[in-house]
């Protein structure tokens, strides 16, 4: 089958053919349907040779939909010809986060070696992938496979941050979502349908900008020097009672403590690796600061059903398996608006 690897440390990824997977005990193999591009990749692959976590070659891909192919033995609950979307984050299964559901805070996911696909296992940019659980699977149940694959991880993080926040986005609060990209402008829909919040978007972008308002941003900020001071104005000089930081750097890090409101959320989902610090005097009081990862199955299921009630979409771009190594291109130039994805077939 082909395949899109990261073969070589600071090469570019490139289609390459591979055996076909074949499902042993208890495993599950996957037509693949779809395959989302992730700026995480891009953050994997620009990792040094001394610092890099996975073996290689690397299939890539964590967020893949499918039809099931092939079971192997022992599996139940599933059946051929099923079309399902794969929950990435794997976890032991057993453990006591694992049992709440909440496989992407296993306990012992280092200890025993598990990856999620794509991150270290074989990921969905192949024209099959091998699932190792079928607890790992959730029905598509009628969603396009281009419109859900993104929602496995663009849609399901920004819902695990947005949901945890639900308390303080009552009437007359404000939620300032910074990056209107694959995963911000998803959230800012989840906002929207979630929560009777104003929505204040940032973004460099003039094009994500226009996104975001598009998608339901009540208002749509450039992120620079100034963002901080708009939206404390646009706030009557409050600030903002969550703030979700889908860059990560140290900019945007700065502005999001910069607009917390007394008692915030701020919540910081990029991976642009800048922290934020906490002490006292350092930000408004009580205001709380965490780094996600991921979300729950329970929360894979929920943002399913948003989709199928038209509550969130996903703005995508296709490309074919060969044209992935310019997906990969286009998104690290910034070039993509919304999500790209891959569709083998």
């Amino acid at each position: 089958m082909k395949a899109l690897q990261y073969r070589t440390v600071g090469a570019p990824p490139e289609v390459v053919t591979v055996p076909d997977p074949e499902p042993g005990p208890g495993q599950v193999l996957l037509k693949v349907t779809a395959a989302g591009v992730c700026h995480s990749d891009i953050g994997v692959m620009s990792r040094p040779a001394e610092d890099f976590p996975f073996p290689l070659p690397l299939t890539l891909g964590h967020e893949g939909v499918g039809t099931v192919a092939a079971l192997g033995a022992g599996v139940r609950g599933v059946a051929e010809g099923d079309q399902v979307a794969v929950y990435g984050p794997w976890g032991c299964g057993t453990c006591p986060k694992c049992a709440e559901g909440k496989e992407n805070y296993c306990l012992r996911a280092a200890e025993l070696g598990i990856f999620p696909p794509g991150l270290g296992r074989p990921g969905a940019m192949a024209e099959y992938l091998l699932v190792d659980d079928p607890r790992h699977l959730v029905p598509l149940d009628g969603l396009d496979p281009v419109a859900a694959v993104p929602l496995t991880d663009a849609g399901l993080t920004p819902y695990h941050a947005v949901k945890r926040s639900l308390p303080k986005l009552v009437p007359g609060s404000t939620a300032v979502v910074i990056g209107a990209g694959g995963l911000g402008h998803v959230a800012i829909q989840l906002l929207r349908a979630l929560t009777p919040a104003r929505v204040v978007a940032l973004d460099v972008s003039a094009e994500k900008l226009r996104l975001a308002r598009a998608v339901g941003a009540h208002e749509a900020v450039v992120s620079d020097a100034k963002a901080a001071e708009a939206v404390r104005e646009l706030t009557g000089g409050r600030g903002a009672e969550a703030v979700f930081d889908f860059v990560g750097a140290a900019p945007t890090v700065r502005t999001a403590g910069a607009v917390a409101a007394v008692e915030a959320d701020v919540t910081l989902v990029g991976i642009g690796g800048a922290g934020l610090p906490v002490g006292f005097g350092l930000l408004p009081y009580e205001v709380s600061v965490n780094a996600p990862y991921w979300g729950t199955r329970s929360e894979l299921i929920e943002v399913l059903e948003l989709a199928r009630a038209g509550a969130v979409s996903v703005h995508t771009e296709t490309y074919s398996l060969d044209e992935a190594p310019l997906a990969y291109e286009r998104l690290h130039a910034g070039q993509v608006n919304g999500r790209a994805v891959i569709v083998p077939g």
